[in-house]
């Protein structure tokens, strides 16, 4: 089994040269979902919730939609 690892100088560096503000970002994905009340962050790429922690989501969430 390989581990992914990730080079976080990269993202910082993507992260500085796109301009967003940490802040902004921060509140991008603190919005919840309206479906199953978990933040964007708990979601991956393509939509599906993840759960939090080692807790899986129980709502069947296969799409974010956010709250606002």
């Amino acid at each position: 089994m390989m581990i992914e690892t990730t080079d976080f100088s990269k993202i910082h560096e993507k992260i500085t040269n796109s301009e967003i503000p940490v802040g902004d970002l921060i509140s991008y994905f603190r919005v919840k979902c309206k479906h199953c009340g978990h933040h964007r962050i708990m979601h991956d790429s393509v939509g599906k919730c993840e759960g939090v922690m080692n807790k899986p989501c129980n709502s069947g969430c296969d799409n974010f939609s956010p709250e606002i």
